[in-house]
């Protein structure tokens, strides 16, 4: 029987408590110290690392880890760990929640298309550039994880939880020691790189008076943008974002429901099955929304339960909540001898992203095109928000279409970078093969997305 007074009880909830003080502290300290404001680092990046400084402290002064201690119930880093593996999902549904706009145009669907195959094809680039990495650091360096390198697009290109999960994957099948906090720590990277790379390149833009000062920050919001007339009331006989919260969880024990089946029925894929969690997800919670909109047609539904105002708010909660507790999770004790390649894989996934994403740009998207640079390198080597957050430095106020791109691309970016994740579990057994099959993939999303120029010029040549 637990007694309400033991850590047993507690540990988890004090736990959850130092993550959101974190965040409340490194927000205190971006409003008042000019650097840090100025340097475009998220204010959750920058919680994860007070606390990953402060717990490494700790470790220096007492010989322990922090969050192991009996203040956390003693499995505190399995908690940060677990955290992070669920808020990835839980952001994503609570994205996925949301209804789409209206009709686009031909050519705005051409630029979201392009926008998602440029996503796939720049993880591509980030997981050849990472696995060329890996396999020299391997030749160098006697017992180093050949197919590490393959962590740099989880990591940058899709973020902290990711990189956790096929970290995780390649610790527990693989014997990848320190796998998962190697994953976590490039993810690290990845914000650093967004943010330092992002504060220097508009830097030059405004040396160049291609922009003037910064003008970010949010516009006053709208009753309509909070609240539609057909929505449910705020307040009711239960809350308005009860009912957000209760979707998102619906969506989720969906989830799990499916992935526990799909592990029956291909038990030797589990840790792959279970490591899509946030794709499975979104699935749910796409059926989930279709099943109540289908509802509401027949009259069955008379009101619009999902309010994408809250569950977008849901959605930057959870993200908030993973990029801090991924980065507090961070075992910096295991990672000694990985920081040269470390630190390398960082700097090449930077100069890679930023050099592809600019190319791209300046071809496919000639009228936005340092919007459209801004928006993707932010959103490759970070997270959406990253993306949002250098992207409101051109365009506050979300005039160009790169802000509807991040938002449309996913699906494109799923369909087509779907299979590709499937190749980082053979990476292991076989890296000079996933190694070929990645540059084979990335000359055919090329090929995809400069479908238009090729045609034109096989056109010229005819005439």
């Amino acid at each position: 029987m637990e007694n309400f007074w033991d850590y047993s009880v507690w540990g988890g909830v004090n736990l959850i408590a130092v993550l959101l003080i974190s965040l409340l502290a490194a927000h205190a300290l971006k409003r008042r110290i000019r650097p840090l404001r100025r340097s475009l680092i998220p204010t959750s990046v920058l919680g994860g690392l007070m606390l990953l400084l402060f717990s490494f402290l700790y470790r220096q002064i007492t010989g322990a880890e922090l969050f192991d201690t009996a203040f956390f119930n003693g499995n505190g880093s399995d908690l940060l760990e677990m955290i992070t593996y669920h808020a990835l999902a839980l952001g994503f549904i609570a994205s996925a929640f949301k209804s789409p706009g209206g009709k686009l145009s031909g050519k705005r669907v051409s630029e979201i298309f392009n926008t998602g195959i440029t996503t796939v094809s720049t993880y591509l680039l980030q997981g050849i550039t990472g696995l060329l990495i890996s396999l020299a650091a391997a030749a160098l360096l006697p017992g180093f994880f050949r197919a590490a390198g393959i962590l740099l697009p989880f990591g940058y290109g899709q973020g902290t939880g990711q990189a956790l999960n096929y970290g995780g994957i390649y610790e527990a099948d693989y014997g990848f020691a320190g796998g998962k906090s190697f994953g976590l720590t490039i993810a690290a990277l990845g914000f650093l790189s967004a943010s330092l790379g992002g504060v220097c390149w508009l830097a030059v833009l405004k040396r160049q008076g291609k922009i003037s000062s910064s003008v970010s920050g949010e516009g006053t919001l709208r009753s309509e943008d909070v609240q539609h007339s057909d929505e449910i009331p705020m307040q009711d006989s239960i809350d308005k974002i009860t009912v957000q919260i209760a979707l998102t969880a619906l969506a989720y024990l969906v989830a799990y429901l499916l992935m526990t089946l799909l592990s029956t029925l291909l038990p030797g894929m589990r840790s792959v099955i279970f490591g899509f969690n946030f794709l499975i997800g979104v699935l749910s919670a796409v059926l989930i929304r279709g099943l109540l909109n289908a509802l509401k047609k027949r009259g069955a539904v008379r009101r619009e339960y999902i309010s994408g105002f809250l569950m977008t708010r849901i959605s930057n909660f959870f993200f908030d909540v993973m990029v801090v507790a991924g980065i507090a999770a961070i075992r910096l004790r295991v990672l000694t001898n990985y920081w040269g390649v470390m630190l390398i894989m960082g700097a090449a996934g930077l100069a890679v992203t930023f050099l592809y994403n600019r190319l791209i740009a300046g071809i496919l998207f000639p009228e936005y095109s340092r919007e459209q640079f801004l928006m993707m390198y932010g959103m490759l080597t970070g997270t959406a928000s990253t993306g949002i957050i250098l992207l409101r430095e051109l365009d506050p106020d979300f005039r160009t279409p790169a802000s509807e791109n991040m938002v449309y691309q996913n699906f494109p970016a799923i369909v087509f970078g779907f299979p590709i994740m499937l190749l980082a579990p053979l990476a292991p057994r076989r890296p000079g093969l996933t190694l070929v099959l990645l540059a084979g993939f990335f000359l055919v999303m090329n090929l995809i997305l400069f479908r238009s120029l090729i045609l034109k010029k096989a056109g010229k040549k005819r005439g």
